[in-house]
Order: structure tokens, then sequence, then C-alpha cells
């Protein structure tokens, strides 16, 4: 007995002073990097000291398209940016938006924002940002202008495909896995569109009115994560109003919140021509005036304008230092003083290339798969069909400010008839062909897009005939997934549904892939076809990526990062009547109630529902329980649950953990998204897994204190795969 206490006293012992040298490592660790902070503040002022009034004017606004001055008798070098949300833009000219015509900017082009939500894996998001950063590094670029982190509100924002996902948490974890990763490599990021910007039509001029709730619990999270957890450098002002104030000049936005709020010291932006005054964008917090206009540079608001405000006595020399201050603490952040030091990059390499395959494999979501006609044995079939324009079209090179020229671009066609081209005959049929048009600013170029052309249906089902099994790549290209505007409809364009239910008539066995980034009308087709599979825009490696799922070699495992109504007038904004506004304003009437939390609740049924996806195989979620059934408000929830592949391949399910508040003062969406995790299994493996969820976070925003507050009282856990499939449920009780 006194053996076994002199074992334990000594366990005791060892742990306890495991501990102790872990907090003094933790410790020592804060206290140097306090230094570091503090001998950096130190040559921020001694810099700062040294300049003129001019010279500190010219940090604050570009010389060139993507360029700011540097100050070459002070060692201040000049700061490079370029669009870069999936891949590092190629070079522009200084002075216009026409290309460099340089042999050496082809980089690697990852699938964009939505696609990546659609992993539900932070893991992928962080090797994106490594890619980024080292390519940006490769070019000698110093920020890369994203993540795009605005909330999806309508299934027609031309930039949805940018922007991620609907939900708040989902955005908050894949962005600050991505950002922490790309700042690693001495690159800064630049956040946007701060903030509201959920629309492109009059995104220049419309004013966004918002509850101060729905704005804390909706628009906001991702913002507040990107700065506070993931240390963005830099954040981007958007265009549009907000409450009557440009973003670039609003001082609840800049001052209050991401200021004194988020605590946020790095680098406040304009989008490019978004600044519209001097003074009141000064005073408001606005650091760095980009733009696009040819006139003199020192014309700008934030150039001769800003001296001469000065001069006046309208802005306090002080509040420009604050700013000057702003771009040197990035500069020192990215290792710009330090280029010995600083990381040197690495271009397309095959590490790079097989982060974007496995982005683009991972995200393509199964819709639907009934007959189980999907994977398709290539074994035992002798010929195939391949229909549609999406088959052929590559879709790097547009989007305008998220175009990549791409090392090389895979359009499924080329990866089919690479990979199987050899022991299986593949018959191709254009199907339909482009008939929109682009042009910046306007989409009247979609609205010849409903024409059905029978002469390319005709063909295509005469090749469905002659083959065992059909594949149709359908859906958008960039005249419709855009920057600088919206979409007019949610349809399919170019008579794709006439198309495919043609098609099918002649062969049953037809897959539909829908190749867009943002939702489409599936009303027409769901009960026509048997399999849907949505694969995204999916950058360089997008046709390696499909057939491999196609073929069975990878099981997908994506899941939707949005809702697809049945129809529009099912989507909040669209069924109350406000997208895209009137007379330059737009109500966010539907309030909390944004995507999926507007469709639980109001028990309306969705095409597909958010958090949904299919699999190869099958999963069971069981032994679901939490460490206590009753927490204090400063607690954490510690929810565990066994995942089990019941089926004969190996895949991976997302756990996804929502939690609903049944009895509030206020109204509360039926569920909310707390919780998630990826889970990879091998067939029969079972694996714990484990979910915490803040009780701080089950709060509400509350209008009438101007604070967080969780109301005492009973929560429901609800454990599921998608937000309309719970398996589980559990009840806890909050004191």
């Amino acid at each position: 007995m006194n053996v076994l206490i002199l074992r334990l006293k000594i366990v005791v012992k060892t742990c306890c002073s495991a501990f102790f040298f872990m907090l003094l490592a933790a410790g020592a660790a804060n206290a140097q990097q306090s230094l570091i902070n503090s001998k950096q503040e130190e040559k921020i002022r001694a810099l700062i000291s040294q300049m003129t009034l001019h010279e500190k004017v010219s940090l604050l606004h570009a010389n060139s398209k993507f360029y700011v001055s540097g100050i070459k008798r002070l060692g201040i070098p000049e700061l490079a940016l370029s669009d870069g949300p999936h891949g590092v833009r190629a070079e522009i000219n200084r002075h216009d938006w026409a290309y460099a015509g340089w042999t050496t900017d082809s980089a690697t082009c990852f699938p964009p924002g939505t696609a990546l939500a659609a992993t539900w894996n932070p893991e992928l998001a962080s090797k994106q940002g490594l890619v980024l950063g080292e390519e940006a590094r490769f070019r000698k670029k110093d920020v890369l202008l994203g993540p795009g982190i605005n909330i999806i509100r309508s299934p027609l924002g031309g930039r949805n495909f940018e922007y991620m996902s609907e939900d708040p948490f989902l955005i908050s974890r894949m962005a600050v896995a991505y950002i922490k990763a790309l700042q690693s490599k001495d690159v800064a990021v630049s956040v946007k569109h701060w903030v509201a910007n959920n629309q492109e039509t009059h995104r220049d001029s419309v004013d966004v009115q918002v509850s101060e709730r729905a704005f804390r619990e909706i628009y906001l999270p991702g913002f507040k994560a990107a700065v506070t957890e993931g240390g963005a450098y830099t954040v981007m002002a958007a265009y549009n109003k907000f409450r009557g104030d440009w973003c670039s000049e609003n001082e609840y936005l800049n001052r209050q919140i991401l200021r004194n709020e988020f605590g946020f010291k790095g680098v406040l932006m304009t989008d490019w021509a978004a600044a519209h005054s001097t003074v009141k964008a000064a005073l408001s917090g606005l650091d760095l005036e980009m733009g696009t206009d040819i006139k003199d540079y020192n014309e700008w608001y934030f150039a001769n304008p800003l001296i001469k405000a000065v001069e006046e006595g309208k802005v306090p020399v002080s509040v420009v230092d604050e700013k000057v201050a702003d771009v040197l603490r990035v500069m020192f952040k990215t290792k710009m003083f330090d280029e010995d030091h600083r990381e040197k990059g690495k271009m397309n390499i095959s590490g790079h290339q097989k982060a974007a395959y496995n982005s683009a494999a991972e995200a393509a979501v199964l819709l639907q798969n009934k007959g189980n006609i999907l994977p398709v044995n290539f074994n035992k079939i002798q010929s195939i069909a391949v229909i549609g324009d999406n088959a052929t079209r590559k879709h790097c090179g547009a989007g305008l400010s998220s175009e990549i020229k791409a090392l090389y671009e895979i359009t499924p066609l080329q990866a089919i008839k690479q990979k199987f081209g050899a022991s299986v005959k593949i018959n191709f049929a254009q199907g339909y062909e482009k008939q929109s048009t682009f042009k910046e600013g306007s989409n009247r170029g979609q609205g010849n897009s409903d024409n059905v052309d029978w002469k390319l249906i005709n063909e295509a089902v005469k090749v469905a005939r002659e083959s065992d099994v059909v594949i149709i790549f359908g859906g958008l290209n960039h005249d419709f997934d855009t920057e600088s505007f919206d979409k007019q409809n949610m349809d399919l364009p170019y008579g794709q549904e006439v198309l495919m239910q043609e098609v099918a008539k002649a062969n049953p066995n037809t897959v539909v892939v829908i190749v867009a980034g943002s939702p489409v009308k599936l009303a027409g087709i769901v009960n026509r076809v048997p399999a849907i599979l949505w694969s995204w825009y999916g950058g360089m490696e997008a046709g390696n990526a499909v057939a491999d799922i196609l073929s069975g070699k990878v099981n997908p495992s994506g899941k939707l990062p949005f809702t697809i109504p049945v129809a529009l007038d099912q989507s909040p904004a669209h069924a109350l009547g406000n997208f895209p506004g009137k007379d330059l304003k737009v109500n966010y009437e539907e309030d909390v109630l944004v995507g999926y939390r507007w469709f639980d609740t109001k028990k309306i049924q969705p095409q597909f529902p958010f958090g949904y996806g299919l699999s190869y195989t099958g999963f069971a979620l069981n032994n679901f329980s939490t460490d206590k059934k009753i927490y204090e408000k400063n607690d954490i929830i510690h929810a565990k649950l066994m995942v089990k592949n019941t089926g004969a391949r190996y895949g991976a399910e997302v756990v996804q953990l929502y939690v609903s508040d049944p009895v509030s003062s206020v109204l509360r969406p039926e569920k909310e998204l707390k919780a998630f995790q990826k889970v990879f299994l091998q067939p029969g493996e079972t694996k714990t897994v484990e979910l915490d969820v803040k009780v701080g976070d089950l709060a509400f925003y509350d209008e009438t204190k101007k604070s967080w507050k969780v109301e005492a009282g009973e929560f429901v856990l609800q454990l599921g795969n998608s937000s309309r499939n719970i398996s589980k449920t559990l009840k806890i009780s909050v004191k």
C-alpha cells in the first residue's frame, strides 16, 4: 500500500512539474512576443518621427493599380498587393487593368470559396492558405486580397461562389484556418468585404439596413473570428453603405467595432475606388485608399487632399501617424524589413497541385444517387456518353477579381479520356451552347440564355442511346457567377433542363454533374435523373477530381454550405421582397433567419438542405452524450459520440452539432450550427468524436441591453449530418 501511495505521489509530482514547465514555457513565449512587439513599436515610432507629412501620406494611397509607394531614404519598401482568394492573379500593368503579358505568372488555381466551404474541412483551408502564401511570396507579393467571407444571403448573389457559406460559424472556422496558414508565409491577407456586401446589384451605392441583432449574430462573426482568432493583418472595406454611411468612412464599423471591440491594429483599406471623402474617412479609421481612377494619384482623397486637411487643422497629425503606424506594422509582421529571414516562396510545385486536387475532390457533393448508379464501374461498361458545354469549358480564367491564369486546367472530358479512353468508348456531344455574353457591371448578357437548341439536344439523345452510361456536365459559368452583377434568376440556362430530361428518357442511366458556385433550380430534374453530383468550379484539377469521384476512386464527402431552394421565392430575402432593395436601400427584413435558419424555422422544405451530402458508404452516429446535464454560463459543453462506417468503402462523414433554445424571450432560429468535425473511416471502423461548445456561444444578442445574453433554461443539442437529418438529440440545462 505504501509503495502504491509513493508511486502516486511521484506521478502527481511529475505531472505537476510538467504542467508547471508548460506554464513557464508559455509565459516565456508570451514575454518574448511582447518584447518583439515592443521593439517593433519603437522602430515604428522612430520611422514616423523622421518622415515629412508628404512622406507619411504617400504610404496611405496607391501609386498604381496594386502598389503603394515606399520611402527609399528610410529603407521603407514598396507594398505590393494582388488579387487572390483562390490563386495569385496574373500580373496587371501598373497603371491600367490590362494584363502585363508575363510568361512566368501562371499559378495554382484552387476551387473558390463555396467549394472550399463544402469540404467542411479546416485542414484543407489551412493547406490552401499555405500554398497561396508560398506562391504570393514567390511572386513578391506582400498582401493577398482574400478571403471573401460575406454571408450568402440570396441564391442570386454574383459573388456567392467566392463567399463560402450562409452560416457564420462555418465561415469562421474555414477562414481562421486559411488566414493563419497564409500569413505564416509572411504575406498579409485582406479579409473582405467589410461589411454586409451581400449583393452586387448597386453594390457601390446601396444602403444596407439591418438590425443590430442580425448584424451581430449573422454578418459580423466571420469578420470577428478573422481578426481576433485568425489575426488578419488587413481588412478591406466594402463598396456599399451601412446604415447611411459608406463602409469606408463608417465610424461605428471602423472605430467602434473593428478598432475598439476587435482590437484591430492592422490596415483597413478600401476596395478599389471605394473611398468617398478625406476628412470623414480619415477620422473614422480608414488607413489606405486603393483605386482604379486614371487621374493623378496625388488627387485621391488620401493624397494631396489629406495633406491639405492636416494643414487646415481638419485632421490631426496624430491621426495620420496612426495610419502610417498601421501600414508599417503590417510591413514588420510580414518581415518586409528583414528580407533575409522572409519566406522566399515556391511556385507550381507538385504539392501545390495535389492540394488543389484534394480541395476539389473533397468539395464535391453527391446530392442524389437513386439505384446506386454511382460510382460507375468503368471495367464493366463498353461506352459512356459525355454531354454538355461544361465538360470542356475552363473556368479558372474568369470571374473578374478572382480570375486566375492557371498553370493548366484539366476539363472533365479531358480527364475521362485520359483515365478511361483506352478501354471505354467515349461519345461526346455538345448538348447545349453558351448563349450568354459578359459585360462588366451588367447582367443583361444573361437575358438570351433560355433558348432550347433542339439540334444539339437530338445529337445528345443519339449518343445517349448508343452508350451504356451518360454523364451530363451542366450548371453555370462565370457569365453568371461573377463579381460586378447578380444573376437574373435561379434557372439552369441554355435549355439545359430540357436537355437533361430528354437524355434521361433516352437512357435512364444518366448522371448530371452541376458545375456552379451558387444555388440553381433543380426541381425540373430531380425526378427525371437518378444521380446528381455537384462539383463546383473545381480549379485546375477539376476534371481529375470529378472523374475520380464518378469512378469511385474517391468517395464524395462534401456537404452543402448553403441551402438549395425548390424555387427562388422560398428564400427569405425573396419571400419578403427585399432583394435587391428599392431606391438604393435594402432592408434585411428576414433578420436572423438567413439560409437554413429561415427554412427550418418556417418549416419550408428546400430542394436540398444546408449541410447535406451523400456518400458511397453509410455512417451511423451513436452513444451521443455530454459530460454533464447542467451547466454554468462560463462552462464548456463537452459532447461525445461514436461514428461508424457501416458500408464497404473508405469515406468521410461530417458530424454536425446544432443547438436550439425552445423557450426564449426572443424569436430564435429552430437550430443553429455550433460545432462540426469531418471524420475519415475505413469500412467497419469506429471513431470517437469530441465536440466542444462554449455555453456563452448559446447566447443571442440583446438589443435592449446591447450585450450578449444566455438565458437560463433548457437547450437541445441536435446531432446529425445535415440541418434536416438529425439522428440524436440531448437536452441540457443552463443555470
